[in-house]
């Protein structure tokens, strides 16, 4: 990878995960303008393998990604032993890892902010978020995005999981809390104190019959 590619990723990186360029430069124990330099200006040429590698590791991508050594850009997420209800809730029976599936490492950073770290795929179960979430599905959850706004999210209601759509009402300050199937109710007025978010689901997968 040339060194105009590593510096447009680690650009596309600060601005989908939220960092700044000054944040970052504290984490290498640089001068605030460092990494600022490094993206815009091109100084220096390329970043310090030890640099790189802290900044690969809180990203969640591979060297290659940063201008490192050449190999696959992928991300390993875990699927775990969770089963999010798309109905009345299922309760949490574990959290055990039970397989993992890598990801392009681009194509995660247009989907979401969060670091490899806060990403797990869990499943769904029943259909009142059908058709945008059918039984079975499988959904990839970022539990570091836990900021309510309009969107599909896992929540937890007492020791249960849940999948529904967030309406906000940001003049009333409520939500709405609505499942997509309309043969299941949606509760309005929802006060955001009484919602435990999970993460917010950003991809989803399924087998086609």
């Amino acid at each position: 990878m040339d060194a105009d590619a590593a510096r447009q990723n680690l650009r596309e990186l600060v601005r989908s995960n939220g960092s700044s360029f000054a944040e970052l430069s504290r984490l290498l124990g640089r001068n605030p303008t460092y990494i600022q330099q490094y993206v815009s200006r091109g100084h220096p040429a390329k970043l310090e393998a030890e640099d790189r590698a802290k900044l690969a590791r809180f990203f969640g991508v591979p060297e290659s990604f940063l201008g490192g050594p050449e190999g696959a850009s992928l991300v390993k997420v875990p699927r775990l032993d969770v089963q999010a209800s798309a109905g009345s809730g299922r309760s949490v029976e574990g959290e055990a890892v039970v397989a993992e599936y890598h990801f392009d490492a681009r194509w995660l950073a247009r989907l979401t902010r969060g670091k490899s770290s806060d990403l797990s795929i869990i499943s769904v179960t029943g259909d009142s978020m059908a058709p945008t979430l059918g039984d079975g599905d499988d959904v990839l959850v970022d539990t570091g995005d836990r900021r309510i706004r309009d969107g599909v999210y896992v929540l937890r209601r007492d020791d249960d999981l849940i999948v529904k759509r967030l309406g906000v009402s940001p003049a009333a300050g409520s939500l709405t809390v609505a499942s997509d199937n309309p043969a299941y109710p949606t509760w309005t007025d929802v006060s955001p104190e009484t919602i435990s978010v999970i993460g917010r689901v950003v991809w989803a997968g399924r087998a086609v019959s």
